[in-house]
């Protein structure tokens, strides 16, 4: 038959759905390998409720079996969408200089390169800076052209003047 809607269930029945303040949907992405040995994985979240924040954003990141989430990974992945790192193809380059090719070889230079590492991310946290200022900038300047847009919507004809005949009695609720 026809079906609508994603097909994987939440156990505990319906009312879990309802009570949840955040539900991520969590899912396994290809394996991270140091030769024939898997040592993590790439993982993808996606938000499928949220009562406290924006809901529907979706993230990915590596989990490194026994270190948890790899800071390296975070930090490369923001650079090269930053374009801090230069990405072509499968080789990147900092500054004009090459760093070398794969992902997986990148992570590790700037693991054993603390300085490259804490220069790489002064330069992410510069742009993120940059990046949240003209996003508030740009939202501030709609909410303003949009005020000046219904301001200027309204009728500009003459308030008309109520005149009020001075004798009149006033009401006293207690007679």
């Amino acid at each position: 038959g026809v079906m609508y809607g994603n097909p994987e269930t939440t156990p505990g029945g319906r009312a879990l759905k309802f009570y949840a303040s955040v539900r991520i949907e969590v899912r396994r992405g290809e394996a991270i390998k140091n030769g024939t040995e898997i040592i993590g994985n790439r993982t993808k979240c996606k938000v499928v409720k949220n009562k406290v924040a924006p809901p529907f954003k979706e993230c990915e990141f590596d989990i490194m079996y026994g270190k948890g989430i790899s800071r390296d990974g975070e930090v490369l992945d923001l650079a090269v969408d930053l374009d801090i790192i230069k990405k072509s193809g499968s080789w990147f380059s900092y500054n004009g200089q090459k760093l070398g090719q794969g992902r997986d070889k990148i992570k590790e230079i700037l693991h054993n390169d603390p300085e490259l590492m804490k220069e790489v991310e002064e330069q992410i946290l510069q742009k993120k800076d940059e990046l949240l200022s003209s996003v508030k900038k740009d939202k501030k300047d709609a909410r303003l052209e949009q005020a000046v847009n219904e301001a200027s919507k309204t009728d500009d004809k003459d308030d008309v003047m109520i005149e009020a005949d001075e004798d009149f009695e006033e009401f006293n609720p207690t007679e």
